[in-house]
């Protein structure tokens, strides 16, 4: 039983090193970096469509109430943190959300059992987002292909840039990726998030991982919360974004199995 919930606690990816992380702001100095590997496949909306599955996908619940609550910690500061009693979890229909944004807004766009799909509002009824390997301006209505969503902007602690500035570091990416070499984001959550906050936390590779794992992530499904650690934050979103893919009462399940 120990080595079960060690196993489901302490949760690790296999490294690998690259040349050129990529993911640091210029103004940062050099640094040598590595880059862990895994999936984070956002269906419709990365392929810019909605599939078949999709349809079949029963929808998000608006309330929140089945939502995975998160904390995250670095160090010992809550840099992040979804939870009930200090943030609204509801989500809305398009046309609804649109009435709720503030330019520099970061959106999140959810369905049940899909990965969530973040991006930034610029104004005018429009945000940008990584999709499909591609930065793109679209209309809200287009670029949640129908998923509800809901303004996610005070989940992060960072303090946030200027208004203009984020919707500047949004529009001037716009535009198809030059290939692995521009691999900056290894999804649309890490985009959205250095647009607002311009931190190299949020790029591919954008820290150093020398075997300690500053980074804590608590996931509230019941009275005590999992604790997991992580090297960086790029891995903490990953296993954020799987879990949220994974929905509340499967991970529920899986957990009593292991327990």
């Amino acid at each position: 039983m120990g080595n079960q919930v060690e196993r489901l606690t302490h949760l690790t990816y296999n490294e690998v090193p690259t040349a050129d992380p990529t993911g640091l702001d210029a103004d940062l100095g050099s640094q040598i970096g590595v880059s862990y590997i895994f999936s984070d496949e956002e269906d419709h909306v990365e392929e810019g469509r909605i599939s078949t599955d999709d349809t079949n996908t029963a929808a998000h619940d608006d309330s929140g109430n089945d939502d995975i609550e998160y904390t995250v910690n670095h160090n010992d500061k809550c840099i992040f943190s979804k939870r009930r009693n200090c943030t609204n979890l509801r989500t809305y229909l398009p046309d609804v959300l649109a009435t709720r944004c503030k330019a520099g807004d970061l959106v999140e766009f959810v369905r049940a059992l899909k990965q969530p799909h973040w991006a930034v509002w610029v104004g005018n009824g429009q945000v940008v987002h990584l999709c499909n390997q591609e930065i793109k301006r679209e209309t809200l209505a287009l670029a949640s292909r129908g998923w509800r969503g809901r303004v996610v902007s005070d989940w992060y602690r960072f303090k946030p840039l200027e208004v203009e500035l984020v919707v500047q570091n949004a529009c001037k990416h716009v535009g198809p990726s030059r290939g692995v070499a521009d691999a900056r984001w290894h999804n649309s959550e890490g985009f959205a998030a250095w647009c607002r906050y311009e931190r190299r936390e949020f790029k591919s590779g954008g820290e150093i991982r020398i075997g300690k794992q500053p980074y804590t992530l608590k996931v509230y499904l019941e009275e005590e919360p999992i604790v997991m650690s992580f090297q960086s934050l790029e891995d903490v979103i990953g296993e954020r974004r799987k879990r949220d893919m994974q929905g509340k009462g499967a991970l529920l399940q899986e957990l009593r199995q292991e327990l």
